[in-house]
């Protein structure tokens, strides 16, 4: 078990890292004048994305494409440090076309999209000239259970009518977003078992009776990229809509989750840093009571606790990523559970730490703080809540208990009283 990074990745963190010195950080004022007017920064973006295509720093994370395909095929445990590096600022990742919800359909079109499918949505997201969204989650259900989602499709003819709501989807309002890959119930299954009656549909943005209700504020934040509220009113799409086969969307959407919970796990440690730097810089030069900072025992606690902590999830996530390159999805769902559950409450906690550190100019947007404590909480929700992985995680250890009960017998017997 061998966690080191690969030559030629260690060279592409290298070339990575000079990017967001030299390219990214220098962006920050103008994309934030472009932000703060609500507009999307494309004119910042582009020509990041040109140069990051040029210098090779182009689909890192899909280990998969073809040779005619662009990108850079790198494995799990070499891509995880680099998405590291690109998290430290939030946006960054789409400049190396490396971002959610994309990076995530592109993996589900790459195992399951049809030729005509893979020319009209996966080839335009590869070069990065599209985005899409990935349509899940609903108002009136927990969508942390699917078989509850009320979306509907319905056979119309040789094609489908969807009815239905969605909401908290990401990106819909980015200007380039084409397309929404929308899972649903499809009513020509009610005898199928659960997990068996959903689909997927790729529906373009622009059919009619698709409406973007609104862009939801997370934390009070309102996303250029859009948190949206989706409805669809007898939407219509043809055959070559569907994904794959009827009935097989709960599958489908299962194999997606697996690699970009390692990717937003690794740029959540990326944002934990950057977080416990900061708190580093500000406890030397705050002052208080004639001290620094830095010189109160409780601030060094925060940060010696915080540094241990990101080491610890940093090694869960890159375990977590070996075995997905060495033994598949399947045999990494727990671990996959693990890391979301471990690094979205950790991202909470330092931030919460630096916060303190900072003061009020921890809650302004003077620093990136509140901003990214807002996003590690809505991350304990995002890909399921919290309390559904615990609960991945404790039936995993049980059913591994079943299987081995009575092993420790021996163990409690050594404790117990002997009869006469």
């Amino acid at each position: 078990m061998d966690f080191a990074p690969s030559p030629r990745a260690q060279a592409l963190q290298a070339t990575l890292q000079r990017f967001m010195d030299d390219l990214v950080l220098p962006s920050l004022p103008e994309w934030h004048r472009w932000a703060d007017a609500g507009l999307y920064p494309l004119d910042v973006l582009e020509p990041l994305k040109a140069k990051a295509r040029e210098l090779g720093l182009w689909n890192l994370f899909l280990p998969g494409l073809r040779d005619d395909q662009p990108g850079t095929r790198l494995s799990h445990l070499d891509y995880a440090p680099l998405a590291e590096t690109m998290g430290r600022v939030q946006w960054a990742s789409e400049a190396f076309n490396c971002s959610a919800p994309d990076s995530g359909t592109m993996e589900l079109l790459q195992l399951f999209a049809n030729p005509a499918q893979a020319e009209r949505w996966l080839d335009p997201l590869l070069r990065g000239e599209i985005r899409s969204c990935f349509a899940m989650s609903e108002p009136d259900t927990a969508s942390s259970d699917p078989t509850q989602l009320q979306t509907h499709f319905t056979r119309d003819g040789a094609g489908w009518r969807i009815n239905g709501r969605k909401w908290f989807i990401t990106g819909p309002t980015h200007p380039n977003c084409r397309l929404a890959v929308v899972l649903g119930v499809s009513d020509d299954r009610p005898q199928a078992p659960p997990h068996a009656r959903h689909s997927i549909l790729l529906v373009p943005m622009d059919t009619p009776g698709l409406v973007i209700e609104r862009n939801i504020p997370v934390m009070d934040h309102q996303a250029l990229e859009g948190h949206c509220e989706l409805v669809f009113r007898d939407v219509r799409v043809g055959p070559e809509a569907l994904l794959g086969e009827a009935g097989a969307g709960f599958a489908l959407a299962q194999a997606r989750l697996g690699p970009g919970r390692v990717h937003h796990a690794m740029r959540s440690i990326g944002q934990c840093e950057l977080a416990l730097a900061l708190m580093c810089e500000r406890a030397l030069e705050r002052r208080a009571f004639g001290q620094r900072m830095a010189d109160f025992a409780n601030v060094q606690d925060w940060i010696a606790q915080s540094r241990v902590e990101i080491d610890q999830a940093r090694l869960l996530v890159l375990h977590a990523a070996w075995k997905l390159d060495t033994r598949g999805p399947a045999a990494t769902r727990t671990d996959v559970a693990a890391i979301k559950l471990v690094t979205a409450q950790l991202q909470t906690r330092v931030l919460d730490r630096a916060m303190q550190v900072f003061g009020a100019m921890g809650l302004s947007p003077d620093t990136p703080l509140a901003r990214l404590w807002a996003w590690g909480r809505a991350l304990r929700f995002l890909d399921g809540p919290d309390e559904v992985h615990l609960r991945s995680i404790a039936r995993h250890e049980l059913k591994q208990a079943q299987a081995q009960r009575g092993a420790n017998a021996l163990h409690l017997r050594r404790w117990m009283p002997q009869p006469d």
